[in-house]
């Protein structure tokens, strides 16, 4: 296994943290998911849920919102923490070694349905592939998800339909 800094944390938690695929895996087993495909028969690899990345870092009250970064292509999306919290995954390892880009890695956040948060603000962009940070804030942050249908469906041609 690497001990490469796979994904940051910071924002408004207790503990900021830069996590390898160690710090990932070493996150309480009840908050695992063995095989991200019993989520969406469409994905692959180990996931954690993000109850148990909260947990790890101690998110506080003031927490609104979480905003999700990947650096590699420029990417944000910015949602509701509370419509996302019992929902959200971070698909993080294939076999023993970091997911790899191919499948969205170097972490990949994922909502399985997206629909049941209920929230406008959610939708399937907030499927955030290359993830490298994760920031909680008390106000809406970043976000460059397309706004409108044509954009939204540019957006998944480039990238192959997902």
């Amino acid at each position: 296994m690497t001990d490469d800094i796979l994904l940051r944390v910071d924002g408004e938690v207790d503990q900021p943290a830069e996590l390898s695929l160690a710090d990932l895996s070493a996150i309480d087993a009840a908050y695992q998911v063995a095989d991200a495909g019993t989520l969406s028969p469409s994905r692959r690899g180990v996931a954690v849920s993000l109850e148990g990345l909260l947990l790890l870092v101690g998110v506080r009250p003031s927490a609104k919102f979480i905003t999700l970064h990947a650096s590699a292509d420029d990417f944000h999306a910015s949602v509701p923490l509370e419509a996302v919290r019992g929902q959200g995954y971070f698909v993080y390892r294939l076999g023993e070694q970091p997911l790899p880009a191919s499948d969205g890695g170097p972490v990949r956040f994922f909502i399985p349905d997206p629909d049941a948060c209920q929230v406008g603000e959610v939708d399937e962009c907030a499927n955030v592939k290359f993830l490298d940070h994760v920031e909680l804030t008390e106000q809406r942050g970043h976000d460059n998800r397309p706004t409108d249908e044509e954009q939204h469906a540019k957006l998944h041609e480039s990238q192959g339909g997902e």
